[in-house]
């Protein structure tokens, strides 16, 4: 099977939480701290195919966020991180897991610090791969520029043309086409309301002030790491964030946005991940 065919393939999975909420997930059986993995702002959890893939003994879970594929969404109109970390540690909680290695891409790195905070004696390392910053910071005008611009295109577009147009750019020039096809693939199943839901939380978030926050509460490895052909979320805008926090932005090479998958190697490397098995499909 080619790498779609294999998205397609793995077996979604889905947890009840206590409130009548669900989520939805893809899981690699395994042992000892799990790995666990927040897709981005266009994505979903098949975003995450080559970790999922990995070879070795880890288990590795990557969720489909609230408000993406089946999973239920957040009732906040306009919510924030910790309404995510929330779901975060009550789908946990659900699957009886006390400890976890905590890996976020692009907005999903917002949900992680947020998580971080809100459960800091359950979160053996951190990993922040190509983060999404947030735009508290901005001037009003600003925020509501880049929210609705967004939100414009969503619904102009929807999510099968936006996928069409919108894939191939999270990732360098010349990227694979089996790549862009799964980026696509995770695009075209956007919901609306998520993806709004999503967009408000982008538009007020703050990253910096979450993870110094967490690094004021307990000393655990942070790992920053960026593409350097990344236009979504840059190197140089990683490496200033990491500078702040006293870290250094790792380099994953001439990888776009969806480091994870054009990347995988590095990835998989960095998170102490054995290669996938299909490495190069």
């Amino acid at each position: 099977m080619n790498l779609l065919e294999r998205v397609q393939a793995m077996p979604l999975q889905g947890a009840a939480l206590p409130f009548n909420g669900f989520v939805r997930y893809r899981e690699k059986a395994g042992t000892g701290i799990p790995y666990v993995l927040l897709h981005g702002i266009g994505s979903g959890s098949a975003s995450w195919i080559y970790q999922l893939e990995s070879q070795g003994a880890q288990r590795v879970l990557a969720w489909d966020a609230p408000g993406y594929a089946d999973s239920t969404a957040l009732k906040p109109a306009i919510p924030v991180a910790s309404d995510y970390a929330g779901i975060l540690w009550a789908w946990l909680d659900a699957l009886e897991i006390p400890q976890i290695h905590l890996v976020g891409h692009s907005l999903g790195c917002i949900m992680a610090a947020a998580g971080a905070i809100m459960q800091p004696q359950r979160i053996a390392s951190l990993t922040l791969l190509a983060p999404a910053q947030g735009y508290a910071n901005a001037p009003h005008d600003v925020r509501e520029k880049k929210r609705d611009e967004r939100l414009k295109m969503f619904a102009e577009m929807g999510p099968q043309k936006m996928a069409q147009l919108r894939a191939s750019a999270l990732f360098s020039e010349g990227a694979a086409a089996h790549h862009v096809a799964v980026a696509a693939y995770a695009m075209e199943r956007l919901n609306a309301g998520g993806y709004a839901q999503a967009t408000q939380l982008l538009a007020h978030a703050n990253i910096a002030a979450d993870l110094k926050a967490f690094q004021a509460t307990r000393a655990v490895p942070i790992t920053i790491a960026c593409g350097e052909a990344d236009t979504v979320t840059p190197f140089k805008a990683c490496a200033s964030l990491a500078q702040s926090m006293g870290l250094h932005c790792l380099s994953l090479g001439n990888a776009g946005h969806l480091c994870a998958v054009q990347a995988h190697e590095q990835v998989n490397a960095l998170l102490g991940l054995k290669g996938a098995l299909h490495a190069r499909q």
